[in-house]
């Protein structure tokens, strides 16, 4: 194409952004980052100590106590073999054509792009929540969240379960599909009689605390594809799944065939639930 074809071209000076999904897994107070560590690229691993129970014993008076315990650990592993990059470039040509910064808006993309995969990777753990801690199953959803109230009813269940398994009670969260938050939004109870806080995040179109849960909702909650899909609703404590992640490469280039600008980045992570009994799921089938 000849340059004289752009020259009569008015190109706007605003990029129209991409629509993207609001991120919620992989965020603070979802997962910790407590063993992140030094991490050099894939292949390497942060190692998990964890110390067995302590036995409590009637103690009586001048008699020998018996020998000390051997506190018993569990290892785990959190491996990092997750790795993910891209790569993009901009012709000379286009950079001249356009007024906005290009670059700046392609490399907020990638990082959204980056972000958006890791997400979707730590709503896949579900399947490593303890047994004990299921609400139903893709086979035996709850179906009746329809009724007005259940949904609500169904968060208080979770919570009651996170108790059972003495998972503590502050910062748990939960994280919705939007179709559950629009059922959450028609029960009084969760828009009307929280507290001036709760109200505000109302407001502000987030969804705000409810039955022990910092409640928030996501598009990348997993389902098993059906009709109606029945979704795997995640519920828990920030101690329940670990993350690792490091950008370890960021290069600007330019393409040895090309006129123009180039930059690949490399992230590597790894993630894992290092306790099953603080991570709770409800399956519940969509109306």
């Amino acid at each position: 194409m000849s340059i004289d074809n752009f020259i009569p071209e008015i190109w706007a000076s605003r990029l129209l952004s991409n629509l993207n999904k609001t991120l919620v897994f992989a965020q603070a107070g979802v997962v910790n980052r407590d063993y992140e560590g030094e991490i050099t690229g894939v292949g390497d691993s942060v190692r998990i100590n964890n110390i067995g129970r302590v036995t409590v014993r009637d103690y009586t008076k001048n008699t020998d106590i018996v020998t000390p315990d051997d506190l018993q650990d569990a290892t785990q592993v959190l491996n990092i073999d997750q790795q993910k990059y891209f790569n993009f470039q901009i012709d000379d040509v286009d950079k001249v054509q356009q007024k906005p910064k290009v670059m700046n808006e392609a490399m907020l993309e990638s990082a959204y792009a980056l972000a958006n995969v890791l997400d979707q990777y730590l709503a896949g753990l579900y399947t490593d929540a303890d047994t004990a801690n299921a609400l139903g199953s893709d086979g035996s959803p709850k179906t009746d969240l329809a009724t007005a109230g259940t949904a609500y009813e169904h968060l208080v269940d979770l919570g009651v379960v996170l108790d059972e398994a003495n998972v503590p009670e502050d910062n748990r969260w939960a994280i919705v599909p939007p179709w559950y938050e629009g059922w959450l939004l028609k029960d009084q109870r969760f828009v009307s009689f929280g507290t001036a806080a709760n109200r505000a995040n109302l407001q502000n179109r987030q969804i705000g605390f409810a039955a022990g849960f910092n409640v928030m909702k996501s598009n990348n909650v997993t389902n098993n594809g059906g009709s109606p899909a029945v979704s795997r609703v995640m519920a828990g404590h920030p101690m329940a799944m670990s993350l690792a992640v490091q950008f370890t490469e960021m290069i600007a280039y330019r393409p040895e065939k090309r006129f123009g600008d180039a930059i690949k980045g490399l992230q590597v992570w790894g993630a894992k639930v290092v306790r099953s009994n603080a991570l709770a799921v409800l399956y519940a089938q969509r109306a």
